[in-house]
């Protein structure tokens, strides 16, 4: 599992005060990006950040996420992972603690994109392997 950590802005924010849809789908992918991007590129693996494009996406609300001012805390888990696609499987929590409710859970599948050919791609065995190990407790 991977945890991150977001910031709702207030412009995220409804007349509710509370994220809404649109910001909360940017804030699954602010949460996702460091890892596939930068741990990935820091691991040898730089096409993630070439090319991924998401497939599906599904959002379920428990809660709402009141915007004032602190983190909320975002685990990332390894769903599904085929040779061309994978689905994240996220729990967003109200707050930055592990403790803190859990107000979102969501699925994203995502696919490797070659922007070059304009068309998917299959997964390498470094990547499938990279994000077996560092999406799992013990590996997909």
């Amino acid at each position: 599992m991977y945890v991150a950590k977001v910031r709702p802005r207030w412009s995220d924010m409804d007349v509710f005060g509370h994220v809404n849809h649109a910001n909360m789908v940017t804030l699954l992918e602010e949460a996702r990006v460091p890892l596939l991007f930068d741990e990935a590129g820091r691991a040898g693996l730089a096409e993630f950040a070439k090319g991924m494009v998401v497939v599906k996406l599904a959002v379920h609300y428990r809660a709402p996420i009141v915007v004032d001012g602190q983190e909320i805390r975002v685990e990332i888990s390894l769903k599904d992972l085929k040779f061309a696609s994978l689905t994240l499987a996220y729990q967003v929590h109200d707050g930055p603690r592990a403790e803190d409710g859990i107000a979102v859970t969501a699925e994203t599948v995502l696919a490797p994109y070659d922007v070059a050919t304009n068309r998917p791609r299959r997964l390498t065995a470094d990547e499938r392997a990279f994000l077996q190990a560092r999406l799992t407790e013990a590996g997909a």
